[in-house]
């Protein structure tokens, strides 16, 4: 049950993506030849307004062809025909659904379970937070020069910046205070610790505040991918750590055999909870200026925008299929890994 909830979860999640790209391309008269639910042979299909619905055996994932491939085709509808800010209109449609949706998912999980404020419940006693002045009851709202909204970006920013002296900015009766905290080693857990503890309990959000709440947990999401890709780069963590889609599906699973003892509503939260992960992240990863990906499609047509004509038509076709090529290599290699340490 927790595999096949995966598999609706995140087609669901692409699925919404393409329909970004599809209501962009339609609004814009480009020609969309199909649009699908899963992948593989058609079950169904039916077609209405020049467009092939279609709902394929393979019931993950899904795809909205309209064209973009095609480089020399200039006719009437085409994807290429149109002007560029129509095209960047839709190719950045796609991220910005999976961005929306994401917040949807927030707002619903911040209304019914609450948020983790960004407030220190406790501080540990001979801590280097205590020796700094933090009390109880005080506010943070920035770690150097990153705004902290939850509770959970104190601990990941210290998780990322292990050892290193942070500037604290918080909030106390009013009045903003700053303070250096340089970590300390906690030889129980082997972490540097600032010393300071969050509120056990959620607080409770409605309407305003739910969206606003909503908002702070997308941009977790988002800042939280940013800086796993970071740390990828810098070589701080390996390829061998990125979990792929057995990775996800194995999470799902597990996460689905943990909650389902407390019933179904918590089912569905922890879910909706990773749904918003998987959602920021897939908007994320798509923006990245990769050929192949939406952001490398981008950064074409931002080009054309700069230079006031195209690049030529083979010369991108040809970065687009090395970058397809690359990322094909990556995700066998990623694959390799998932299912290496399912296994081990």
């Amino acid at each position: 049950m927790g595999i096949l909830l995966a598999l609706l979860l995140f087609s669901f999640i692409v699925i919404v993506h393409e329909l970004g790209h599809f209501l962009l391309a339609k609004k814009n008269g480009i020609d969309v030849s199909e649009f699908s639910l899963g992948m593989g042979p058609r079950i169904l299909s039916f077609e209405r307004g020049g467009t092939r619905y279609s709902w394929k055996l393979l019931p993950f994932g899904g795809s909205c062809m309209m064209g973009e491939d095609e480089i020399d085709d200039q006719s009437a509808g085409s994807f290429n025909s149109k002007s560029v800010w129509a095209r960047i209109s839709v190719i950045a449609a796609g991220p910005v659904f999976n961005f929306i949706l994401a917040f949807i998912f927030a707002v619903i999980l911040v209304a019914w379970v609450g948020y983790d404020p960004a407030v220190a419940d406790d501080v540990i006693p001979g801590s280097a937070a205590e020796e700094a002045g933090l009390q109880k009851g005080d506010v943070i709202v920035k770690m150097n020069h990153k705004d902290i909204n939850l509770w959970r970006e104190v601990q990941v920013y210290n998780q990322m910046h292990q050892g290193e002296t942070v500037t604290v900015t918080y909030e106390r009766d009013g009045k903003e205070h700053h303070v250096d905290i340089k970590p300390r080693m906690d030889e129980e857990t082997g972490m540097y610790l600032l010393g300071l503890t969050g509120k056990a309990q959620n607080e409770k959000a409605d309407g305003l505040k739910a969206l606003q709440y909503g908002a702070y947990e997308v941009k977790y999401w988002i800042c939280t991918t940013l800086d796993g890709l970071k740390m990828l780069v810098t070589g701080k963590v390996g390829l061998d750590q990125m979990a792929g889609p057995v990775g996800i599906v194995n999470l799902v699973d597990d996460t689905y055999e943990a909650a389902k003892p407390a019933g179904m509503a918590i089912v569905f939260l922890n879910l909706m909870n990773i749904g918003i992960l998987l959602s920021a992240n897939l908007g994320v990863m798509n923006l990245l200026p990769i050929p192949a990906l939406d952001g490398g499609r981008l950064v074409f047509l931002i080009l054309e925008v700069i230079r006031g004509k195209r690049i030529a038509p083979e010369k991108e076709g040809m970065v687009h299929f090395a970058g397809f090529v690359l990322l094909f290599g990556l995700m066998i290699l990623i694959l390799f890994n998932d299912v290496k340490n399912l296994f081990l």
